[in-house]
């Protein structure tokens, strides 16, 4: 196996998001959580960029860096007091995130060894800007209106119940 400029970038975002979601997942401040959430985001953007896929780069950045993060800020900022921590896992729910925590690794393996990550299964590059438009909001059998349609008045929902909790106070 050969070390390249390419192989190089990869194993740094790959540690870069690795050791952010381990971060976001163990803090005890839930706004430093959503801080770190936001460099995982960005790493994935940049393993996107760098399969040359820039497309679904950009929507990585713009929709879910820019947009989703956003509105977990302002979720956690409406919602919560300053300095929010969150409790001790003692006990039976410390043993079940352990639990849960070995199942899924253990799947996540499982597929990753049982997949056959062939050369020729993979090709480089991305579709038509058009196509994938199309693709998107298609209403057709494997078309996506609907589902972002249910998406969007579901964040609608987050954002009027986000608002509706802080005015109570």
């Amino acid at each position: 196996m050969e070390i390249t400029l390419e192989l190089i970038v990869f194993i740094v975002l790959a540690l870069f998001i690795g050791v952010s979601a381990i971060l976001a997942v163990t803090t005890k401040r839930i706004l430093r959580a959503a801080t770190y959430l936001l460099f995982v985001l960005f790493g994935t953007a940049g393993i996107y960029f760098q399969l040359n896929y820039s497309f679904l780069g950009a929507v990585q950045l713009l929709i879910y860096a820019g947009g989703i993060t956003v509105l977990y800020v302002f979720s956690i900022l409406l919602t919560s007091s300053e300095g929010d921590k969150a409790p001790d896992l003692k006990g039976y729910k410390l043993v079940m995130g352990l639990l849960a925590t070995l199942v899924g690794l253990g799947v996540c393996l499982w597929v990753t060894l049982g997949h056959d990550f062939a050369p020729e299964h993979f090709e480089h590059g991305e579709l038509a800007v058009r196509t994938i438009g199309h693709a998107l909001m298609s209403s057709d059998k494997f078309g996506y209106v609907l589902p972002f349609e249910v998406i969007s008045l579901l964040l609608l929902a987050c954002i009027v119940g986000g608002i509706m909790i802080a005015r109570k106070r």
